[in-house]
Parts: structure tokens; sequence; C-alpha cells
């Protein structure tokens, strides 16, 4: 995929909500409840305009039994895709919006992915010297399939650190 770098918008807030309204009447009360994360959950942050969202819910098994369900509605099913006990369904094909991750609640990507999540919201200075990053790179690399690879070592860096001021509040 080629790499689509924009401004932060509001409107991501509002695309997170209204598929989580969606995925509700398909998954009804398996779903614990859903945090918007990644980028587009950072207000200023200049992101690749996907939609990064977690479900939580009661069994991670359960949620397979739906993959039949989601690909006819046009779901890309990843399954597990590199992280043991989640399950990743992609939307939008090759102009992708959203990226949906469930975790069984008690998984620890969960509190990893809101802990980061939340750091950057309380550092602004983070979030503008990570999306200085991320336009740097965006200028080096066209698609996704090096992008993303090269912002590796910044992010767990940064995660690191949030991790950290975590620890101490």
């Amino acid at each position: 995929m080629k790499v689509r770098l924009t401004d932060y918008s509001e409107d991501w807030t509002r695309l997170f909500q209204a598929e989580v309204n969606f995925l509700k009447t398909i998954f009804g009360d398996e779903i614990i409840r859903c945090e918007h994360f990644g980028s587009t959950s950072v207000k200023g942050m200049k992101a690749k305009p996907v939609i990064d969202m977690m479900c939580i819910v009661k069994s991670i098994e359960k949620i397979d039994l739906f993959n039949n369900q989601l690909g006819s509605l046009g779901y890309d099913i990843a399954g597990e895709w590199g992280i043991e006990g989640r399950r990743l369904f992609r939307k939008g094909g090759e102009n992708r919006t959203h990226h949906i991750h469930f975790y069984q609640f008690g998984n620890p990507e969960i509190e990893r992915h809101i802990i980061f999540r939340d750091y950057l919201r309380s550092h602004p200075e983070e979030v503008a010297r990570y999306s200085r990053f991320k336009e740097e790179l965006a200028q080096r690399y066209e698609s996704t399939s090096e992008y993303s690879p090269a912002k590796k070592r910044f992010v767990s860096e940064l995660e690191q650190k949030a991790l950290y001021w975590f620890s101490e509040k």
C-alpha cells in the first residue's frame, strides 16, 4: 500500500464511533468495550488515515465464528497477524479505512496500546516530534511495507518512555 500521511482530522473520532456502533450490531454483548488508539486517536498527530480500533471481548475464540459474516461485508480477515491472541480485521481494501483489533479481556496488549495512546495525548511535544519523524519517513518511502518497519525503533523507544511515565503516575 502507498503511504498516505495526513494532518489530524476531527472526523476520525466520528468514524471510530460509527464503526463501534456498527460492530455492536454484529457482535452484540460479546464486545465489552472499544477503544480508539493509534495515531488517529491523538489530536494533532500526523497519521495514515486508517482508524485503529480495539474491541475488547469476552471470548476471542467466539470472534472467529463471525469471519464469514465479516468477509461478506467486505472486511479482510487477517487472523492473529503476528500477535498471539489478537484477531485483526481490515476494512476498505486498498483505500483502507479501519484496522479492527479484537483482544480478549485481560490480554496485556490492551494496556500497552492504551498507555501509549494516553502518553501521547498527555505529551504534545512528543506528538510533534513523532509527526515530524513520520513526515521524514513518508518523503523517503512510498510503500507502507518500507515505511512501517522504518518506524519500529522510534516507536519502541517512545513506547518505553510511555511505560515509564505510566509506572511513575
